[in-house]
């Protein structure tokens, strides 16, 4: 359980459009920096780290934390079985399946021909609606997916009065005066940086708000610190998704997973906090020789 979760985490970080408050980032650091982050950048930054990541942190969860059951020679059996009960593909599953190839290859691709990751979203739920096989009533009923549009309006909006009226300004000349005078390089700042970033997640019940709140206001500090903003602005992006790992309420598929009972609290606070560690020296280690063969800084 705690594998499946801590390797979620990870998987978020890689992609755009792998969690609901990526897009979030995005939008924010456009706002800060004026430069985009497209689905393709994201990704081509995230694969190696992310890779690393889904290699070293499960295996580390099951030398330090083993499953009390390691072979079930009769999952393969009972998967068959299932499937074949199911029998073929229905019109709907192979409508829904080229649907989600066609939104994922725009995603992908949409640079190239001015379709953002919005368009291709909203493209695909009306393939879907027009269809049948979604209805609106059905849409209607995402409650969770109503909220989160609601409460990013409302985020992205709080995040450009902040800015307006001096907020993060006031706040990026205190940080700049702070670190600046300790004369770091702009690496080892911006080091600083990530780790306040990355561990005042444990006062956030939400990835969406910790970026609301914190991404415009790190992402000015860390630029004006001599940190390369589109370097920053992804490598803040990532963290973003990482930091979700810490708490069983940091991110929002962490209460289900904990809510299942399989992890006693102390070891799911305990076991993030180490895996913490090892996701930011993978992706600031590894990442950031990747980073730089790519030209991000």
């Amino acid at each position: 359980m705690l594998t499946c979760f801590q390797t979620s985490v990870i998987s978020s970080s890689m992609f755009l459009t792998a969690m609901a408050a990526n897009p979030l980032s995005a939008n924010l650091a456009f706002n800060t920096i004026k430069q985009t982050i497209g689905w393709t950048d994201w990704a081509k930054a995230a694969i190696v780290p992310g890779i690393v990541s889904l290699i070293v942190v499960p295996f580390l969860l099951y030398l330090i934390y083993p499953p009390t059951v390691k072979s079930s020679p009769d999952a393969p059996k009972l998967a068959q079985e299932k499937l074949d009960k199911m029998g073929p593909m229905s019109k709907n599953e192979l409508i829904m399946a080229a649907t989600l190839f066609l939104t994922v290859g725009l995603w992908i691709f949409g640079a190239k021909l001015s379709v953002d990751a919005v368009t291709a979203a909203i493209l695909g739920l009306s393939v879907l609606l027009v269809t049948g096989v979604v209805t609106w009533k059905e849409c209607l009923a995402e409650s969770v997916a109503w909220d989160t549009l609601t409460w990013f309006a409302a985020l992205i909006a709080m995040a450009g009065y902040l800015n307006k009226y001096g907020l993060i300004e006031w706040f990026s000349q205190t940080v700049v005066k702070f670190v600046g005078g300790l004369g770091l390089s702009w690496q080892l700042s911006f080091g600083i940086l990530v780790l306040l970033y990355f561990y005042t997640h444990y006062f956030f019940a939400s990835g969406a708000a910790h970026i609301g709140a914190m991404f415009t206001a790190f992402l000015s500090v860390s630029t004006a610190l001599g940190t390369p903003p589109y370097f920053a602005a992804l490598v803040l992006a990532f963290l973003s998704n990482l930091m979700g790992g810490l708490t069983h309420y940091g991110i929002g598929s962490a209460p289900i997973f904990y809510g299942a009972n399989y992890v006693p609290l102390s070891k799911w606070w305990g076991y993030g906090f180490l895996i913490s560690i090892v996701n930011i020296l993978i992706w600031l280690g590894v990442g950031g020789a990747w980073w730089k063969f790519i030209g991000l800084w």
